[in-house]
């Protein structure tokens, strides 16, 4: 994991990677309990017999489950000392490139695109890449804007 040092070496890492996560499984015990928690139990979700028969011959993991590893992934690339707090600001673009069929592997890769230093703290705009083990296209690509309060 890589430890940034404050706001000054944030800002000195613009255009540059700062890493990839581990390889994640994605099972369908936890894509069922993502349906679970968020009441989205669509069939190509969740229904493993009908889902065999679709599109991509097997469930597949939600969009959103997908991009909800941001955190995860970011936990284990990166940290970020001498600022108070971290917290989400937002997200400037998210797009959904590949779906994920399950007992696929998943990393992240994060790369620093903007550093604007605020009356309220610094935002950055990280850029994440969540990529499919054996695919050239990602499963998502995802502007995330946190907020840094030194």
């Amino acid at each position: 994991m890589r430890t940034i040092n404050g706001i000054d070496e944030i800002e000195s890492l613009i255009g540059q990677e700062l890493g990839t996560s581990e390889w994640t499984t994605m099972d369908q015990d936890a894509i069922n309990t993502f349906a679970d928690v968020t009441d989205d139990h669509q069939w190509i979700h969740v229904d493993e017999a009908r889902a065999a028969e679709g599109p991509y011959g097997a469930t597949i993991v939600h969009g959103f489950f997908t991009l909800a590893l941001v955190p995860k992934f970011s936990s284990e690339i990166f940290t970020i000392e001498g600022v108070s707090i971290r917290v989400n600001y937002g997200l400037n673009k998210v797009r959904f490139l590949q779906p994920v069929v399950v007992g696929s592997r998943l990393r992240g890769r994060v790369e620093v695109k903007e550093v604007t230093r605020g009356d309220k703290g610094t935002q950055v705009v990280l850029a994440h890449t969540i990529e499919i083990e054996g695919q050239e296209r990602p499963a998502c690509i995802a502007e995330v804007v946190t907020l840094l309060v030194e």
